[in-house]
């Protein structure tokens, strides 16, 4: 299964695919070159190949307690890959990453070029492991600016993790004041070429929705949100895994049953 929180398939220069996989049957006998033995790739990290017009696993990554994850619902298939821009680490080598994190809290960062497929004593392999990184786990994806990779997972704050020599941060740089309830949210970036950046994220507030807007250098600085109107002019009610949409000097909310939209008013 794909991911169940609308992020969409990621794709490279080379046509390749990327994607987080669901609890599912992972085949833990591998072949003489690391790939499991009957072709079942359940919850794992994946690169499909494109080559040739025809679609084939070309890597991977798992962690070393997938089958515990599976079958506990911890899979990583809530959550989706974003493929970061090239990264200089500190030996002066080119790495080609992409980012992903599941239910089970942790942030993934894979190699594109290595992933580390599965060894059933530890995750060693990957290229970096963020463990419970974010609280409670991720029902979406990433957002990216100026280097620096956003998530906010259920029940978790916004968090901004800045990229180093080829690295995430393990700890967060800054974080937002609010929480975001299950299914956390999936933020979108809006800015002025590489200044002035704004982190947009929705909250579901059990029926109701509420658009936050931070500062993206400094999250606890909320610039608006979406509850401050008086009267509830702002209102809206809530839904599922929707990011926010910034085109045209607005921000485009989808809900249950229509369109929120928001600018600067007249």
């Amino acid at each position: 299964a794909l991911p169940i929180s609308g992020a969409g398939l990621a794709g490279d220069a080379q046509g390749n695919i990327f994607f987080l996989d669901a609890n599912g049957t992972f085949d833990s006998t591998l072949t003489a070159n690391g790939f499991p033995a009957h072709g079942d790739f359940g919850n794992a990290f994946m690169k499909v190949s494109t080559s040739g017009n025809t679609l084939a696993a070309a890597d991977y990554f798992a962690a070393y307690n997938l089958q515990s994850e599976s079958d506990a619902d911890q899979d990583l298939g809530s959550g989706g890959a974003m493929l970061l821009p090239d990264q200089t680490d500190v030996h002066g080598n080119t790495r080609h990453l992409a980012v992903g994190a599941g239910k089970d809290t942790n942030i993934y960062v894979v190699d594109r070029d290595n992933m580390g497929k599965f060894n059933a004593s530890s995750n060693n392999a990957v290229y970096q492991e963020l463990p419970n990184a974010l609280s409670g786990g991720a029902w979406s994806m990433a957002a990216l600016f100026n280097n620096t990779v956003y998530y906010a997972g259920t029940g978790d704050h916004l968090k901004a993790f800045p990229i180093t020599s080829a690295l995430l941060a393990t700890t967060p740089a800054s974080e937002s004041a609010a929480s975001f309830a299950y299914p956390g949210a999936t933020p979108s970036v809006s800015s002025n070429g590489a200044q002035n950046g704004i982190v947009w994220a929705i909250e579901n507030q059990g029926g109701a929705g509420v658009l936050h807007a931070y500062d993206t250098t400094n999250l606890p600085t909320e610039l608006y949100d979406s509850n401050q109107a008086p009267n509830s002019r702002d209102h809206f009610s809530d839904n599922k895994f929707v990011p926010p949409m910034i085109a045209n000097g607005k921000v485009y909310v989808g809900t249950t049953n229509s369109v929120a939209v928001f600018g600067l008013l007249h």
